[in-house]
């Protein structure tokens, strides 16, 4: 039972960051009209590193996508956890009201690295 609640979590969690994957390079979801004056400062910011977009929206894609497949969900970790601080130090300085659904998804993404523990051994040990 544990498996397909994690799956569906993560299937989630997937398909939001492919969401906002794909806004980075189609740019369909319009600006909320009450997001702070500081967080449209500094998207506009984000956006004169002509670079910076396509980079994150890449992660986001392949992340989200790797974290939807029980065998290739470690990867999307490693891929989302970059993104998912960028997300959480954004809103810690500039919308601290959508930190819930920050910690939400940092749960899932914690979650999953303990489900998939097994697969980062390699990676810390001698």
């Amino acid at each position: 039972m544990q498996k397909k609640i994690l799956f569906v979590l993560c299937l989630l969690t997937g398909l939001m960051f492919i969401n906002g994957g794909l806004d980075k390079f189609f740019h369909y979801m319009p600006v909320p009209k009450d997001m702070p004056e500081k967080m449209v400062k500094a998207g506009m910011a984000f956006m004169e590193i002509s670079w910076l977009m396509p980079l994150v929206g890449a992660a986001e894609l392949v992340g989200g996508i790797l974290l939807i497949f029980p065998r290739t969900r470690a990867l999307g970790v490693l891929v989302i956890i970059p993104v998912l601080s960028g997300i959480l130090l954004t809103n810690i300085y500039f919308a601290p009201s959508g930190l819930p659904i920050v910690f939400a998804i940092i749960a899932v993404i914690i979650w999953a690295i303990i489900d998939n523990r097994h697969k980062y051994l390699p990676l810390i040990s001698k």
